[in-house]
């Protein structure tokens, strides 16, 4: 089964029919819109960092897999588009109209485009710049890309939903959840009625500042998203 196949068959099962009417018919393999837009990004974002080889071609070929009936073709349009990174925003934006009402298909193609980016051993910070793009014209969250980031990449100990241990696009009652539940773990009186010494309730303060801050900042940015968005 080709990659193609595979997110169709995510999106069926993960979108209500009742809420996409408008997706388009049939598989997105099968779909030449489709198939060049995916081809075409695939290939830019192996030019992004500067220059582009076989390892970027290999782990496109990896994860989209082409039908062995269009391989030809999908290899010409994919050396043509490599050339350079001119014209990858109006294929997004292409692939975003049409598939508007499937998200999570949309999802699907960034983690493709994740793992041809990684696939010589690093992601530039051009290539970060690319994935990101797409997924803004991909109409795709801040907190959504995060996540495909941090799954990609690993995540930043520093960040605030690593602190929390949720994940950066889970809903606002989730991270509450984690917050409080986390904190009440952490929390210095634990420490005192277990009996432990003095640098025990230490750590157990300075957790719980680390908690509660995570936590701050987490609200704060959604709210900032929320504002910039609205």
């Amino acid at each position: 089964m080709t990659f193609w196949r595979n997110i169709a068959s995510l999106a069926v099962r993960r979108l209500d029919a009742a809420e996409c009417p408008d997706c388009p018919a049939g598989l997105p393999g099968e779909d030449p819109a489709f198939s060049t837009a995916v081809t075409a990004l695939g290939a830019k974002l192996a030019k992004a960092d500067g220059h582009a080889d076989g390892h970027e071609f290999a782990a496109f070929a990896e994860v989209f897999q082409p039908d062995p009936a269009s391989e030809d073709n999908i290899h010409r349009l994919y050396d043509l588009a490599r050339q350079t990174t001119h014209g990858f925003e109006s294929y997004a934006r292409r692939l975003a109209k049409r598939y508007r009402t499937c998200p999570q298909l949309l999802e699907d193609v960034l983690d493709g485009l994740f793992h041809i980016a990684k696939s010589d051993g690093a992601v530039t910070q051009d290539e970060l710049a690319y994935l990101e793009r797409v997924a803004d014209l991909f109409g795709l969250s801040p907190l959504a890309f995060r996540r495909l980031s941090a799954t990609h990449l690993g995540a930043d100990p520093s960040d605030p939903y690593v602190i929390l241990d949720v994940p950066a696009d889970a809903d606002d009652t989730v991270v509450r959840a984690a917050w409080k539940s986390a904190l009440s773990q952490a929390h210095p009186d634990r420490a005192r009625g277990r009996g432990l010494p003095p640098e025990y309730i230490e750590v157990a303060e300075a957790k719980s500042a680390a908690i509660n801050a995570a936590f701050s900042a987490v609200m704060r940015e959604r709210r900032e998203l929320e504002l910039a968005a609205g």
